[in-house]
């Protein structure tokens, strides 16, 4: 009986392995594709690709898969060798330029990825695939300049690219080493204060390396009378994936501005064009206030939409601020249409020395709009109203209306 049960096993496991020799290339490469995507088997997969190119050596897509599989398993210099061989052949097809620039992107060579796109793009000058990966090669090797005019010729293509999108706006950023902006606020009471408030402020913003930092100068009259603030921010970079935000703040007219202000987040970038962030906000007037804030953001063709909470706990209850914001971007990443609605006040609005008599207690409506345009890229133009309504007593409303005007210059 065992010798049987034998003799089974072996006459099935050689009508396999004869079966198997004589699978066409496409058979075996479907057989590939199955281990790889389906099993996650790489060694079997390359064993079968391999097999494939035996029978047909110039199966182009076979062998751009295999380049693929050495890739995903880590054999570098594998990879290489099979996409160097394709392009001494000239291949032009657009697999092969993608996968090979991956390559080349995910370990950190970045100037040899664009090398490759940039011959892929003439064979396929519309390629939005070849455009992205560009785009994030030339911003991982530092060149902005270069990055803010690729994702521009991609969004001139696709302006609903999400994903060309959320980098062009980051891109905006970095794009320029120094910027300087100034900015000016007016708010009129119906009845909660007699007079109008005004607000500037001029602000130096230096991109570096390992992050940017800036320096801000704020002037306000409130309440008839004046008073000024020095505050300093930092964005570090902490990987690819996460940033902090860092900021202090002092001002010696305390009532017009908090005496001290502090605050950090960790911010993170997320798959699928997420963003999420949290972290505090400490103000001190004659007391401390300590607000703690979550936001997630999300990029959505040309849409990017945020959610932000501020919560401020005390002895005897829990304070929520809840403010939601949409962005039209009509083309590139500094020209945008701005909405917000929400409750509640944040520290980060210019009524927050509100906070010192705990009217942000009381309940609060905003609703607002912004508009930024760009001229010849350095010059940044913008302008927004918000309109509050709010129970400054309890029981006892009243509204508020906001103007604000900023121009910042890049260099």
């Amino acid at each position: 009986m065992k010798q049987r049960l034998g003799f089974l096993v072996f006459l099935l496991f050689s009508l396999s392995l004869y079966s198997q020799q004589h699978l066409s290339a496409d058979e075996l490469f479907q057989k590939a594709r199955t281990a790889a995507f389906e099993q996650k088997d790489y060694p079997t997969s390359i064993a079968l690709a391999q097999q494939a190119l035996e029978q047909s050596p110039d199966y182009t897509d076979i062998s751009v898969f295999l380049g693929r599989l050495y890739t995903w398993s880590g054999n570098t210099e594998a990879a290489r060798k099979v996409f160097s061989s394709l392009s001494d052949k000239n291949v032009q097809d657009e697999d092969f330029f993608l996968a090979y620039a991956s390559l080349e992107y995910w370990n950190d060579q970045n100037s040899k990825a664009v090398e490759i796109l940039d011959k892929g793009l003439v064979y396929h000058p519309q390629s939005e695939p070849f455009l992205l990966l560009k785009t994030k090669a030339e911003t991982a090797d530092g060149n902005y300049e270069g990055a803010d005019q690729t994702v521009g010729e991609l969004l001139a293509l696709n302006p609903k690219n999400t994903e060309a999108r959320e980098l062009a706006v980051k891109i905006n950023d970095l794009n320029a080493k120094n910027a300087i902006g100034i900015s000016y606020s007016y708010s009129h009471f119906d009845k909660q204060f007699t007079d109008d408030w005004h607000m500037a402020g001029i602000s130096y913003k230096r991109v570096m390396p390992v992050g940017s930092v800036i320096l801000k100068g704020n002037y306000a009259n409130k309440f008839a009378e004046s008073g000024t603030q020095f505050e300093i921010e930092a964005y570090p970079k902490l990987s690819k994936m996460f940033y902090l935000y860092i900021g202090a703040g002092y001002s010696n007219d305390v009532g017009i501005f908090p005496k001290y202000r502090t605050g950090a987040s960790l911010n993170a970038n997320l798959p699928k064009s997420f963003e999420a962030e949290i972290g505090y906000r400490q103000l001190y007037f004659t007391d401390n206030i300590w607000l703690y804030t979550a936001s997630v953001g999300k990029y959505y063709k040309n849409f990017w939409f945020n959610l932000r909470t501020y919560i401020t706990p005390d002895h005897q209850n829990i304070s929520h601020s809840y403010t939601g914001t949409v962005r039209y971007y009509p083309k590139g990443g500094q020209d945008y249409f701005a909405f917000q609605a929400g409750t509640g006040i944040s520290p980060e609005e210019n009524r927050s020395n509100l906070l010192e008599n705990e009217t942000f207690k009381l309940k609060t409506f905003k609703l607002g709009a912004e508009y930024n345009f760009s001229v010849q890229k350095t010059n940044l133009f913008s302008v927004s109203a918000m309109y509050f309504n709010q129970e400054f007593r309890p029981n006892v409303k009243g509204n508020q209306f906001d103007v604000s005007l900023g121009y910042t210059k890049k260099f």
